[in-house]
């Protein structure tokens, strides 16, 4: 070590321990080291130069352990003797290879070691755009297979047998992982609450509607730690049930099971949520490297970051102990406002599901977790078999719990439904204290409270009940005191309000009331987006085919119809099933002012397909059939699509399936619809200004938003640019000499060597195709159309669709892609004509 500067050797120690601090690291990472050398060595440097280094640094740091004063060797009953870094306890890779490296050369399996890992391309070039996520979920990750129908295997369960042997499980205590009290309610409703609490109406993400707390990152947050044993607790009863009740409804099932054997009567239970089998990689969770990071918030306007709902990285809502720790419950009142908010919650709804909650168990404080709670689950060994947060405390579980670090109840009957929570909210004066956990809570000032609660696990025992100081927010706070109040003053109103807020919570994140699966099922909630129920007969294919010819016979030129449909489906996010054509929502508040959906051209097309409308209904009054706005909007843009495919020379008939009927603004919550809006949609070369991201990033995740996959996406950008349905009738991007025709011209022209691009001086977003030869220009464009030229796998694609035979598989595929976006809120139809055959 005499040859490396004592200075360098500390800060790699430094970053080395803080890295391993943040990710707990059991194997050395080259990546996280190659990213922190640039200020490590105090000089800009070549790309490979940090990199040798940053291995250098880990070389010198692994070999001269005894310099340290750390055993590097694995323990006798070990099954290897690799050097181990002393700062990571990673294995030193340099010594060990050197070792192995002869039984490596003659072991056939050395060349089928795929967890090796080299540097990836993200590593090399970390602005790369990443199509990553436009193929998550793929078949090939789902054990089920093609043909599985999870609605028909949940309608087979016997829903009553289920729930009673999930509320058998409530009491039946396990040593391994002891009940409070004798019952695990309050800990399925803490599982079932974080399953569902993580969804935020920005983006429709997150939410229970498919099982991710299994998986990382959401099965190791601190905010869900110990519900992997609430999991493990439940694995007899999906063991027993297997394909018939996934986890996501399962978890979500077992909350209101766990509220029913308590006292409490739940509002109702719908299934339907399908598993999917691995982490999802479309959300963002926030741009903090460590745990309970709060680096979310905007420093001008001190707003939390869109889309994210969650005040620090690994919660779920907000820190139960005041924003970043401290205890003011004013600024709680504030942070539980905004996040709650984020999650479609208004004030009422805010303060029920938080008084509603917390009238169950306790929280787990017995020590402070520094120093007796081992790594959470994805960062554990192997031989916790998937557990985490190992307990070195006492027994470490029943009265030795450590899961918040906040300790105690809220009521003096944990497991039972009651109005003491308001009772004692009110009924004490509430001190700051810390509890045995070390963390801010509040206490009681009246002796009177002090053994009022019984304690978890020792009858011989009681205590005072706490308070968070989310909880003291509640009283505090004018608009949440208020409500508060009421709800203390009427019993029967806070059980009704939890009951419908407990409700929404957990089904919020599952799209329209046509979803909702099982005999517990209740009517139709405005946040479910409802639409009527037709009464009428529907149009047939000779009707289909007059109606097309009625709407291409008003003239509205091809690329309105074929905008004002895309506007209507495209609004669909496949996240929380909301959105889509269904219900002609185009023409209400506030979807029809939208600036992304040209509001005059809109209006005034939907006025002249009304009058179709009316003339299609007022002559088939007699037999009782009719044609709604939403059918005749989209079998618009089918018609346009069809004409503009003739025009190419291609005799085509896109897919219609009628069924869509429309709502009314009665039936409408515009407030919940507003974070619809389409602030970027690449399809129609939109970009509103105050993004942080690329417009071709924001293509990609408006892409995952419509559940296409990357060819999808590529050929209907192309189709639609030579349709001209860009926002504003922009020329961005419409690189045909031909608009309205349905030709692969955007492909050949985007691919033309003849063609060098620049960026305009106007505008570092718009660019200028010029002829290579003559420098004249030809053709302007933006990021989201040069990125199908510029990035290698977008341009692969581009060059499927644009070479000479393509034509036909280019007019075969957009029809596709079109007719898929076109029927994404479908729930009616079978999975084959709503989603049709990816591409």
């Amino acid at each position: 070590m005499r040859f490396m500067h004592s200075t360098h050797k500390q800060n790699a120690l430094d970053v080395l321990r803080r890295e391993a601090h943040n990710f707990h690291c059991r194997a050395f990472d080259l990546e996280r080291c190659y990213r922190n050398t640039t200020s490590l060595f105090g000089e800009p440097m070549p790309i490979f130069t940090q990199f040798k280094r940053a291995l250098a640094s880990c070389a010198m740091l692994c070999f001269a352990s005894s310099a340290f004063g750390d055993d590097v060797r694995l323990a006798p009953s070990g099954t290897s003797t690799a050097s181990k870094c002393p700062v990571t306890g990673a294995i030193n890779f340099f010594t060990t290879a050197a070792a192995a490296h002869t039984s490596e050369q003659e072991s056939p399996e050395a060349e089928m070691d795929h967890s090796k890992r080299g540097t990836t391309n993200r590593d090399w070039w970390p602005n790369q755009l990443d199509l990553s996520i436009l193929r998550q979920n793929a078949p090939m990750s789902n054990p089920m297979g093609d043909k599985f129908n999870y609605a028909e295997e949940f309608n087979k369960l016997d829903l009553a047998e289920v729930k009673k042997d999930i509320k058998t499980l409530m009491t039946d205590s396990q040593e391994w992982w002891p009940a409070d009290y004798g019952h695990y309610g309050p800990l399925f409703i803490r599982m079932a609450w974080h399953s569902a609490g993580t969804y935020r109406v920005t983006d429709g993400r997150g939410g229970a509607s498919d099982g991710t707390q299994r998986f990382a990152p959401l099965n190791s947050w601190p905010d869900n730690a110990n519900l992997d044993k609430a999991r493990r607790l439940l694995w007899p009863i999906k063991q027993k049930y297997g394909k018939k009740i996934s986890w996501a409804d399962l978890m979500v099932l077992t909350g209101n099971c766990a509220l029913e054997s308590m006292g409490f009567e739940t509002y109702g239970f719908a299934g339907g949520r399908e598993d999917v089998w691995e982490p999802q990689q479309d959300i963002y969770w926030g741009p903090e490297n460590e745990w309970l990071g709060g680096k979310r918030y905007e420093a001008e306007k001190g707003e939390l970051e869109n889309p994210l709902g969650a005040t620090q990285m690994g919660l779920i809502y907000v820190n139960p102990e005041g924003p970043k720790g401290e205890p003011n419950p004013m600024e709680a009142a504030k942070a539980i406002r905004e996040t709650f908010g984020r999650m479609a919650m208004n004030d009422e709804e805010t303060v029920a599901l938080i008084a509603g909650g917390h009238t169950f168990g306790k929280a787990h404080g017995a020590a402070p977790p520094a120093g007796h709670v081992g790594p959470e689950p994805e960062g554990a060994s192997i031989e916790m078999m998937g557990l985490g947060w190992k307990n070195n405390f006492g027994k470490g579980n029943g009265d030795d719990t450590i899961t918040s670090g906040l300790e105690g109840a809220w009521t003096t009957t944990p497991t039972e439904w009651s109005h003491g929570y308001f009772e004692n909210l009110f009924g004490y004066d509430w001190e700051l204290t810390k509890g045995s956990g070390g963390a801010h809570q509040w206490k009681p000032k009246d002796k009177s409270a002090e053994g009022t609660v019984p304690d978890a696990h020792d009858p011989n025992k009681s205590h005072a009940p706490m308070m968070f100081t989310t909880d003291i927010a509640l009283k505090t706070d004018p608009a949440y005191a208020k409500i508060s109040k009421r709800f203390h003053d009427n019993p029967e109103e806070f059980k009704k309000a939890f009951s419908k807020a407990w409700y929404k919570l957990t089904h919020r994140d599952m799209g329209p009331h046509s979803r909702c699966l099982g005999p517990e099922v209740p009517e139709p909630q405005i946040w479910q987006d409802p639409v009527p129920v037709a009464d009428y007969k529907m149009i047939d294919a000779q009707d289909v085919a007059s109606l097309k010819q009625a709407i291409l016979d008003t003239d509205i030129p091809v690329s309105d119809l074929v905008s004002t449909a895309w506007a209507s489906a495209a609004s669909f996010r496949a996240s929380d099933n909301r959105g889509g054509a269904n219900g002609a929502r185009i023409r209400l508040a506030p979807q029809k002012d939208w600036k992304a959906n040209d509001p005059e051209m809109t209006a005034a097309v939907i006025n002249k397909l009304e009058q179709v409308q009316q003339e299609f209904n007022r002559t088939h009054k007699s037999s009782n059939k009719q044609v709604s706005l939403a059918d005749l909007i989209v079998l618009g843009g089918c018609a346009a699509v069809e004409k503009a495919a003739q025009a190419a020379g291609h005799d085509v008939t896109v897919p219609f399936s009628p069924g869509r009927t429309d709502t009314t603004a009665e039936l409408t919550d515009a407030a919940s619809f507003a974070p619809l809006e389409p602030t970027a949609d690449g399809f129609r070369n939109y970009l509103a200004p105050g993004h942080r991201r690329s417009a071709e990033k924001l293509l990609v995740d408006k892409a995952n938003l419509l559940s296409l996959t990357a060819p999808e996406m590529t050929v209907l950008v192309g189709g639609l640019r030579v349709l001209n349905a860009n926002t504003g009738d922009s020329p961005h991007g419409v690189l045909t000499d031909k608009p309205e025709t349905l030709s692969n011209d955007f492909f050949v022209n985007i691919l033309d060597m003849d063609t060098t691009w620049s960026k305009s001086a106007d505008d570092e977003n718009i660019f200028v195709g010029k002829d290579r030869k003559t420098g004249q220009a030809k053709w302007t464009g933006t990021r989201v159309d040069l990125i199908f030229g510029s990035n290698s796998e977008l341009r692969a694609l581009s060059e499927v669709y644009g070479s000479e035979d393509a034509q036909e598989k280019f007019v075969h595929d957009f029809v596709a892609a079109w007719n898929k976006v076109m029927n994404l809120d479908r729930f009616d139809l079978d999975q084959s004509a709503r989603m049709g055959s990816s591409l």
